[in-house]
């Protein structure tokens, strides 16, 4: 392993002991979704949560909302609205 990989490595495990809140993450993710978030508290979270976390979370979300979405087609279908 060359040496730049090497440190990546370290700094992944690294990032990946960090203790912050599975909720924080979750929220973080999710204000993500709508793409706002204030400078300082993207900086907060860049130091404090965990990426392993992030991943969860993130796709977490997203079958949320494809589940949202097959829900809202679904009704529309079954009300006769798009007929």
């Amino acid at each position: 392993m060359s040496g730049s990989q090497g440190d990546a490595g370290a700094t992944l495990r690294q990032a990946s002991r960090r203790k912050g809140s599975f909720m924080r993450t979750a929220r973080a993710v999710a204000w993500s979704f709508f793409g706002v978030r204030k400078s300082s508290e993207y900086e907060r979270d860049v130091n404090e949560i965990n990426p392993l976390h992030v991943v969860i979370a993130g796709v977490a979300g997203v079958l949320l909302f494809i589940g949202a979405l097959l829900v809202l087609v679904r009704w529309v279908i079954g009300s006769g609205v798009a007929a």
